[in-house]
């Protein structure tokens, strides 16, 4: 007797991974329940290690074309993320009814592909895939570009480093002292970021006179106190 939630997927693929970037996956699926899909059924994938451990399990929603009944098919076009940092992974493919389950949880196994997730980018040099915005009167420390760098290549589309301060403005600008590493999701604004071309960042206003932006919110980012910039 078939399940209420139920799918049967047929062809699919994946367009070329790269690490903490959005690429697409397309797949005919099935209806195979017996319960109408409606807009509460939507499409995702996890991302899972090569012994099936999940790495990234609630992947990028993306909505069915229209209501599938039982029997049914439907192509969908999905958003993916890629996962950090590059390597071997398994990208799973799954419906989730929201609120509800995972398909794969309650019945059926999801397609799985292992797949050779990229470096973000190939570059060289900083200045080929980056805008720096970094004041002339800022001197980086001599590691910072390749720190920077990187960064972008493990799949960060927008790093920021620690500032250095002159004793007269560390306290204004302790939250972003040098420290132990790296703090992926930081609340302060980032100064004077690194930004992969093609992302758009929301300026604020300047912070003793440093150029400060909002953290994205749907683009991998972080700050990292081993990355210093020091005041002229």
């Amino acid at each position: 007797m078939a399940a209420p939630l139920a799918v049967r997927f047929h062809a699919w693929e994946l367009d070329e991974p790269r690490a903490g970037a959005l690429t697409r996956a397309r797949v005919e699926l099935e209806n195979a329940g017996t319960a109408a899909w409606r807009d509460d059924v939507k499409a995702s994938y996890h991302w899972l290690d090569e012994l099936g451990n999940p790495i990234v399990w609630d992947g990028l929603r993306t909505a069915l074309p229209g209501q599938v009944a039982p029997g049914g098919r439907a192509e969908v076009d999905l958003a993916v993320r890629c996962p950090i940092p590059p390597g071997r992974y398994r990208f799973a493919l799954d419906l989730v009814a929201e609120r509800r389950a995972w398909f794969g949880e309650v019945g059926g196994e999801p397609p799985q592909r292992e797949v050779e997730v990229l470096p973000r980018v190939d570059a060289k040099a900083l200045d080929e895939v980056a805008e720096v915005h970094v004041p002339e009167w800022l001197e980086p420390a001599p590691d910072w570009a390749g720190r920077v760098l990187a960064a972008h290549r493990e799949g960060y589309g927008v790093v920021a480093g620690s500032i250095e301060a002159p004793r007269r403005l560390r306290r204004a600008l302790g939250p972003w002292a040098p420290g132990p590493g790296r703090v992926p999701g930081f609340s302060q604004p980032l100064l004077c970021p690194s930004v992969l071309r093609g992302i758009e960042l929301e300026r604020l206003a300047d912070v003793e006179g440093l150029p400060a932006f909002a953290p994205p919110p749907d683009e991998p980012c972080v700050y990292d106190g081993r990355i210093v910039l020091r005041w002229g």
